[in-house]
Formats: structure tokens, C-alpha cells, sequence
């Protein structure tokens, strides 16, 4: 009798994801040496910190495309390690930072790489594929143009057909690293809105971000990675305190969350012109 892999038994008493102490060395340089991060159903949790402090690599890490040389990563109580290829796209689907545009290729046709992990090999979608496909193409806002090639996108578009991609794996947790890095205002305004809507259905979402006033518009949890460890976690209006700005990124600033829900980073861009006059600009 022959006896295949044992399948993964998950606790669903279990966070999403949970992650402690995550090391990561690349090409003999250590990377990561203590970063934590726990996902749960419904949340938005933002991941920042500063250039090279580690944020993209424990977003890899945690989800599998970057191996870690120590800690622990498990997906509903279970260790990544015991996790294989369609076992883990169905527990969470990773929006890169920058995708190749194939040539020749529909919005549609890209949506339906998404349905992957739910399709067994040499197969073919079925109805309820093609009925994933359909569903994330509309949350996404990308139906109206599902048959155009994505090489005629606008880059706020192409963002919203990866995230598209993403939903139609129907993974409870959704990655995405850094996805309005290039875009404009308003297309970063469309993205933030649909990511934040997403936690409305159930979906976790974590996201890899630079822009501080964004991550605290939008994130339930903030998670602050500097020098290749946690720093912080916890609401944003705790964690992105007058101090933490100047201590992680050397910068004179504070961060205002009105409850209109507007947010706002007011930088001291040139420096005090008087010792207690407050800053000198806002952004």
C-alpha cells in the first residue's frame, strides 16, 4: 500500500498568520533577525519601515517565496514548511511589486492564472472557476475592461486586474507589496479604498507600504520594520507617535488623523525656523 504526504491538520482557533522571530540571511547578509507578524480575519494590517529595513523580504518570507533561516511561520497553526505549492496558494495570494506585462494578453486571461491552486494538473476551469474569475474581476472594478491586453493598462489599472488576480485564488489572506509605489493620487485613492473594502467581506489584507499617511488612513494594525526587526505593532495612532517617526526615520514630523478620516504627515521639511513654532509645512 502506498502512502502519500500526510495532509496539514489547521487549527481554526488559529490567527491567519503568525510569525515570530523571523530571520531571513540572502547571499550571507542578514536581512531579517526578529520580525513578528500576526494576520487575523477581517484586518488590514501595513507593513512599514524604511528603505532596506526588510519590509518586502519578511512579506516573502512569511509567504513563502523567500525561505527563512530561523523563526516560525504558521498558516492557521501550521508551519510553512509543512505547507506545498496549491496548499499554500489556497491560504494567501501574493501581489508582487512589479509584475511582467505579457504581450498579447487579456484582463481576463490574466484573472484566470488566479484559479491556479483550485485546478488540478492538466485540467481545466470548471463552472465555479469561470464564476471566481467573474466575482473578482467585478470586486475588483476591472470587469468593464476585462478583454482589453493588459499592455494598454494604465498602471492604476494593472494594479486593480494583480489584485484581481489575487481574489480569484479565494485565499483568505491577500499580500500585496508596495502596490501604489507608481501610482498617481487618485489611482492610489481607488487602490487604498478597494484594499480597505476587502476587510468588509472577511479577507485579511497585508500590506507593504512606504507612504505612512496612507498605511494610517487604511490599517487596523501597523507593523514597523527597521533594521531588520519589529519595532512596533498596534493601532496606527499609537504606533506612528512624534517619536518612532524621528527614531526609525530621522525625520522632525507628526502624524494628524482627524474624524473626518482624513490623515496628514506634517514634515519639518527645512528644519524649526523658531524653537517652538510648530512645523513649517504639511504634507
Amino acid at each position: 500500500m502506498a502512502f502519500g504526504r500526510q495532509a496539514p491538520v489547521f487549527d481554526a482557533g488559529a490567527p491567519l498568520l503568525e510569525a515570530r522571530d523571523v530571520a531571513v540571511e540572502i547571499g550571507g547578509k542578514q536581512i531579517l533577525h526578529g520580525a513578528d507578524l500576526r494576520v487575523d480575519a477581517g484586518k488590514l494590517i501595513a507593513v512599514v519601515g524604511p528603505n532596506g529595513a526588510g519590509k518586502s523580504t519578511l512579506a516573502r518570507a512569511v509567504a513563502g517565496l523567500q525561505r527563512p533561516s530561523g523563526g516560525s511561520v504558521r498558516w492557521s497553526g501550521v508551519e510553512i514548511g509543512e505547507l506545498r505549492g496549491r496548499a499554500l496558494a489556497q491560504l494567501r495570494a501574493f501581489v508582487p511589486q512589479r509584475s511582467r506585462v505579457p504581450d498579447g494578453v487579456s484582463v481576463r486571461e490574466a484573472v484566470r492564472i488566479g484559479r491556479s491552486p483550485h485546478v488540478k494538473p492538466l485540467g481545466r476551469l470548471m463552472r465555479a472557476d469561470h464564476e471566481a474569475v467573474e466575482r473578482a474581476m467585478e470586486r475588483a472594478g476591472v470587469l468593464q475592461f476585462a478583454e482589453r491586453h493588459l499592455t494598454t493598462l494604465s498602471g492604476g489599472e494593472l494594479q486593480r486586474v494583480q489584485i484581481a488576480v489575487g481574489l480569484a485564488q479565494e485565499a483568505p489572506v491577500l499580500m500585496a507589496d508596495e502596490p501604489t509605489s507608481h501610482l498617481d493620487l487618485g489611482a492610489t485613492a481607488t487602490l487604498a479604498k478597494l484594499l480597505r473594502g476587502l476587510t468588509a467581506d472577511g479577507l485579511a489584507v497585508v500590506l507593504v507600504v512606504h507612504d505612512l499617511s496612507l498605511a494610517a488612513a487604511v490599517a487596523d494594525t501597523v507593523v514597523v520594520i527597521a533594521d531588520g526587526r519589529s519595532v512596533a505593532s498596534g493601532p496606527p495612532s499609537e504606533v506612528l507617535v512624534r517619536e518612532r517617526l524621528h527614531e526609525v526615520w530621522h525625520v522632525d514630523a507628526a502624524l494628524e488623523q482627524r474624524d473626518d478620516g482624513h490623515t496628514a504627515l506634517h514634515i519639518a521639511w527645512l528644519g524649526r525656523r523658531e524653537p517652538d513654532s510648530g512645523f513649517d509645512t504639511g504634507a
